[in-house]
């Protein structure tokens, strides 16, 4: 594809404003069926209203772009709880850093997960917002006049693609909730009768609609535009839903097809912009920099989120400033001289590096990520590099007698006894090991005073076949064949130059562990835990928040409580509340 083309339907796709939002999730006004009345309808000639807005596939392609931009701005954009959740806090690989002891990130289990709490409520309005965008597409599309579609083909396609938003949506629904109210069809009118359906139904039309997308969704790379989903991605949806149900044979059929039917493969060797700010790097830190995640030559991507820089609509993510630590709130070397001045810009130092970003430690990994898992391959598996996980921090202020030197909490030890500095603050939010993966060195486009502000625009994986590959070692494992299950994971461990794993060794804490490598802060790991039975345990084992250690998370906390507000407001059926709530 040429770059300006791959550019001008990455402009396309995201040059939208909430305005041309508004259509897709709309709840349309209940107007008296009566034929008498039939002239008092408002007939939409100046606005948006589905009526109109999908009356052309220009209408439905902005419909289609809504969808993503909404799936987008719930999870990948700035948002700090719902976001810093999904990449991880409050399970075994992260807490929240910048005050563990806070009431929101999900410090405490018992304080958080209320039924009241807004932000358990987002977690299910987001989802069935999405739900009804997708719906009324869907039923737009059967609607309309078919000579608006180029073939029947196309109009699959675009059907399928909103199905598998709302398949996605169900997905986190029945993993967090249970079972929950299905609605497969537009809602119209104020509706006050929900019931929970049970989540093997739900399970089912999850299916259903990903099964319809791995033959209507385009082949990968016959999308019309980066980003969008292609039979890839529905089938390595598909095939975590198998897992999730113990359908082990189905779930590894699901997965091969990803890994064998279509033309992805690991990248093995560097390609793209590589961006060798600390003077070394490899395929893994390639993955990650900035225009590689759509390049032709990565075989890699299956979905990819899409931001553009300085476009309208085209957004940024919050990497750096949820993921790293905030090293320039740090104060001063031991010789009482600023410890970190960062770049010189407008005449004076800013305080921030460009190297690092501007991060807030939204997310800090916990000691079994930064350490426990790498201890095996310490020094030869290059997701630990130097380049790919930065562990040392060097005092930068040529001001100070400590300039150039490495950082080290004991030469602290003498304030951290008289009380002067706070030992869990200084290792929690200001010094960490920080994966760069999360970051853009030098590149930022915004705030340059401040290194970006903590947002970057590089795409982001939202699926990449070393998942796929992951997902079928766990149906192998479930299917009791650890031996194919050790040559799927071994197919990661040799990109990453790591020690063969033997099938005796496999099991589902090693699959996690080699998830936790590979995957850190890409996975939904909440969903991941549930799926495997782990998320008490592992939380209460690995989770080592130095204020809550285990996060005071209960057995009952599998699943969260159903919003008191939606309880409430369905006064004429009953939602029953999970147990423990």
């Amino acid at each position: 594809m040429e770059p300006n083309n791959y550019n001008t339907m990455k402009k396309y796709l995201y040059l939208i404003s909430k305005k041309f939002l508004l259509f897709a999730g709309v709840l349309l006004l209940l107007f008296s069926s009566c034929n008498e009345e039939e002239i008092l309808k408002e007939k939409p000639l100046d606005f948006l209203a589905p009526e109109n807005a999908y009356s052309s596939l220009a209408g439905f392609k902005q419909g289609i772009t809504g969808l993503h931009y909404t799936f987008r701005n719930y999870w990948y954009w700035g948002d700090q709880d719902q976001g810093s959740m999904w990449r991880g806090v409050g399970t075994d690989v992260a807490f929240h850093g910048e005050d563990p002891n806070s009431t929101r990130f999900l410090c405490n289990y018992v304080n958080y997960l209320i039924p009241g709490s807004n932000y358990v409520l987002q977690y299910w309005t987001r989802n069935y917002e999405l739900i009804q965008r997708a719906n009324v597409l869907i039923e737009s599309a059967d609607a309309v006049d078919p000579e608006i579609w180029e073939s029947d083909a196309q109009k699959n396609a675009y059907k399928a693609e909103a199905m598998f938003f709302r398949a996605f949506a169900y997905r986190i629904l029945v993993s967090y909730f249970g079972d929950v109210p299905l609605v497969t069809e537009v809602i119209k009118s104020a509706k006050v009768d929900f019931v929970r359906t049970p989540k093997a139904e739900v399970y089912q039309q999850i299916e259903n609609d990903l099964i319809y997308g791995t033959t209507n969704l385009p082949e990968p790379g016959q999308e019309e535009d980066p980003g969008r989903i292609t039979q890839g991605a529905a089938w390595h949806v598909l095939s975590e839903i198998y897992l999730t149900q113990g359908k082990y044979q189905l779930a590894v059929d699901a997965a091969s097809e990803v890994i064998n039917g279509y033309n992805y493969a690991l990248m093995t060797s560097r390609f793209g912009a590589q961006n060798d700010v600390f003077g070394s790097g490899d395929v893994y830190y390639d993955l990650f920099r900035f225009g590689n995640q759509n390049a032709a030559e990565n075989t890699e991507s299956i979905w990819v989120i899409q931001f553009e820089p300085l476009i309208t609509g085209g957004a940024s993510w919050s990497g750096e400033r949820g993921m790293g630590p905030a090293y320039f709130r740090w104060g001063n070397a031991p010789d009482g001289v600023k410890a970190f001045r960062g770049e010189f810009v407008n005449g004076k130092y800013t305080g921030y590096s460009d190297t690092l970003g501007r991060p807030v430690s939204w997310v800090r990994p916990t000691t079994y990520v930064t350490h426990g898992i790498w201890e095996s391959d310490w020094d030869n598996d290059i997701r630990n590099a130097m380049h790919n996980i930065k562990r040392d921090f060097y005092f930068d202020n040529p001001e100070s007698a400590y300039d150039k030197q490495k950082l080290e909490f004991s030469l602290f030890e003498d304030q951290y006894l008289s009380g002067a500095r706070d030992r869990i603050r200084d290792s929690c939010q200001y010094i960490f090991p920080y994966f760069m993966k999360f970051a853009d060195p030098c590149n930022h486009f915004q705030q340059p005073d401040r290194s970006g502000g903590g947002y970057t625009q590089q795409d982001v994986y939202a699926m990449r076949l070393a998942e796929t590959i992951l997902l079928r070692a766990e149906a192998y494992l479930g299917l009791s064949n650890p031996d194919l299950a050790a040559a799927d994971i071994n197919l990661i461990r040799n990109r990453a130059n790591a020690t063969l794993v033997a099938p005796a060794d496999v099991d589902l804490d090693y699959i996690l562990d080699e998830r936790a490598r590979e995957l850190y802060g890409e996975e939904w790991r909440h969903i991941t835990l549930r799926r495997m039975g782990k998320l008490v345990e592992r939380v209460r084992l690995l989770n080592d928040n130095p204020k809550n250690p285990g996060l005071n998370i209960q057995d009952h906390h599998i699943l969260w409580p159903i919003p008191l507000s939606q309880i409430d407001l369905n006064i004429d059926a009953v939602i029953e509340q999970n147990p423990g709530y």
